[in-house]
């Protein structure tokens, strides 16, 4: 019977038995139920770092591990004397399992101590179109005309609050489009400026990596313009609503009273005092401390917001002007206007709460401004600019989450901070050493948080982790190709595995990814939980410390825990629909996340080359 079964699955094609053996591997293969493997389920590139993680309840002692071809169950590699790294999180004894020396592609299983993995790949092809599969969440984010649902929302929207002159306060503005925030409905130009710079950002560094199978709105259909860039200026259409003259800028669309209760996107009826569905607030960015009711930021200038608008609209007018030249010529001049405007009022623009404490609290600046000169520098070619952008960066040289234990919500934002990129690759060889050197510490930082667990997580685990673990797996990749030091190829390798289920849960934390995995089923939305819609592509929020899940208002869980076993006083995950701290997913890091994607997909097309270590 076993040779017949065997024989089947050799004669099905390479897809159909990989599928067949991750369905038997959650079926059949059951593991102990006190030691498991985790591996990256999406697969490892052939030349790059290769580990797994054997994490148990037991103290045990693994003195060697073995790779074995899945459907022939030969040993095809062996390693010893793995370093135990001692308890983390729920489990008494971790192992690293490095299998990097072996490079052969095919569908593999790791064994050690009688304990197998699920199966996985090792394969070039393992990445490939996966940045390509994020964008159908940010489709399905898209507000005003919504190519998933094929229906419009929010079509009323707006009219202004918080506007300087009394007068036009509350008058209609047309502020359509744009994405969806996360799972609710809310609009911000922080994150929305920030993922179109970060759609942006994939393309120009990795062009070769995108598909045309989609139309400007969305919907099937090529349009001979890579699909990112569809969506990139999807993103640029709305900012440039946002942004409608040279001194009025706006920050955001609805607040919270927008959370009552789960319903569609073109059923909302919110009323915002104009009507049960009859447009939302707009907020004015003001440079002054903002919120509606009972509960205000503590914003103190417009840099922070003027100097997003500002990058994305330089870096559109750049990569667009090919496709949509005179478009491209109104974004350049838009980029001056807000960059010149973020000058005239330093300091940030936080998002606006309402009747809850919750609000992005952004508290640095001088990041975005930065960004927004080498920018503008890279469209004009002025000089000035740069020593501008590098006098902006020598005033926050680590952004300041990295290496520190916690951070407020958004408290440093964006999580990685590109103009550092920028800077290190500038023609000016004192600025490029001086960032690229700030780029090293920033991953030195977290490095020395994270190396003494087998997850290699330095990472804190503050609401939207995931967002802040896929910004440094960026900086990581981005400092190893621009400079070809590889000394922090683990931890990079484990901030990429983490993302596909090398974490204590074991599951893939983008939805879909890889199909037949173990990834987030009961994710917090209305879509998936009225009607069953997948959210295919959306990176979820990840795992919060266990201190911040217990004291956040209104979560409960909807099911009895699947996870319960790996959760710890120190972190915790839940894929449920009741847990908007861990399982919401949000459209900016799902946008961050397709340049790591795509670079991954470029580089599994590249032949294996000598690494050098300095």
């Amino acid at each position: 019977m076993a040779a017949n079964i065997l024989s089947a699955m050799l004669s099905l094609t390479r897809p159909c038995l990989f599928l067949l053996l991750l369905f038997c591997a959650f079926t059949s293969f059951a593991q102990s139920d006190q030691t498991w493997i985790r591996i990256n389920q999406l697969g490892y590139l052939p030349a790059s770092v290769k580990v797994a993680v054997l994490a148990s309840k037991q103290n045990l002692s693994v003195k060697n591990f073995t790779l074995h071809d899945a459907a022939t169950g030969k040993q095809v590699f062996k390693g010893s004397s793995p370093k135990p790294q001692g308890a983390y999180t729920a489990f008494a004894q971790t192992y690293r399992l490095d299998f990097s020396k072996f490079q052969k592609a095919g569908t593999y299983y790791l064994k050690a101590n009688g304990i197998q993995s699920p199966p996985f790949k090792i394969d070039a092809k393992a990445y490939d179109q996966t940045a390509d599969f994020l964008l159908q969440y940010m489709r399905q984010q898209r507000c005003g005309f919504n190519p998933y649902l094929k229906d419009s929302c929010h079509t009323t929207d707006g009219f202004m609050v918080f506007h300087p002159e009394k007068a036009k306060d509350s008058t209609y503005v047309d502020a359509t489009g744009g994405w969806h925030d996360a799972s609710d409905y809310l609009q911000y130009v922080t994150t929305s400026a920030n993922a179109t710079f970060q759609l942006l950002f994939a393309y120009q560094q990795n062009p070769g990596a995108f598909e045309d199978k989609h139309l400007a709105n969305g919907l099937p259909g090529a349009n001979q313009i890579p699909d990112i860039l569809d969506e990139a200026k999807w993103g640029l259409d709305w900012l440039l609503k946002m942004y409608p003259q040279a001194n009025l800028m706006f920050n955001q669309i609805a607040d919270d009273r927008d959370h009552a209760g789960y319903r569609l996107p073109n059923e909302d009826k919110v009323n915002y005092g104009k009507g049960p569905g009859l447009g939302r607030p707009v907020y004015v960015v003001t440079g002054q401390p903002q919120g509606s009711f009972q509960y205000k930021n503590r914003s103190t200038g417009v840099s922070s917001t003027a100097g997003k608008f500002s990058s994305a609209f330089s870096l559109g007018a750049q990569l667009l002007a090919q496709y949509y030249p005179a478009y491209a010529t109104s974004l350049k001049a838009k980029a001056q206007q807000a960059y010149d405007y973020g000058l005239t009022k330093p300091g940030v623009a936080q998002t606006a709460p309402g009747k809850a404490p919750y609000f992005y609290e952004e508290d640095n600046w001088v990041d975005d401004m930065q960004l927004a000169a080498i920018q503008l520098k890279e469209s004009t070619n002025r000089a000035d600019l740069l020593q501008k952008a590098a006098e902006f960066g020598r005033q926050e040289p680590l952004t300041p989450w990295l290496g520190k234990d916690t951070a407020r919500h958004y408290q440093w934002y964006p999580f990685i901070n590109l103009g550092h990129y920028y800077l290190a690759k500038s023609g000016d060889q004192a600025i490029q050493k001086e960032f690229t050197d700030n780029l090293r510490k920033g991953l030195e930082a977290v490095e020395a948080r994270g190396k003494s667990n087998a997850f290699y997580m330095g990472v804190p685990f503050i609401w939207c982790s995931n967002n802040l673990v896929t910004g440094l797996a960026s900086q990581a990749m981005l400092y190893r190709k621009l400079t070809g030091d590889t000394r922090f190829a683990q931890m990079e390798a484990a901030l990429r595995d983490w993302l596909f289920g090398v974490n204590p849960w074991g599951t893939s934390m983008v939805i879909g990814l890889p199909e037949g995995g173990v990834y987030p089923k009961e994710p917090h939305s209305s879509l998936a939980l009225l009607h069953k819609m997948p959210l295919n592509g959306g990176l979820v929020d990840g795992p919060v410390y266990g201190s911040i899940y217990r004291n956040l208002k209104g979560i409960k869980l909807d099911a009895p825990d699947e996870f319960a076993q790996f959760q710890s006083d120190l972190v915790v995950y839940h894929d449920d629909y009741g847990d908007y701290s861990t399982n919401e997913p949000t459209m900016d890091g799902t946008a961050s996340l397709t340049y790591l994607l795509s670079g991954l997909q470029l580089e599994g097309d590249q032949k294996a080359k000598p690494v050098k270590k300095k």
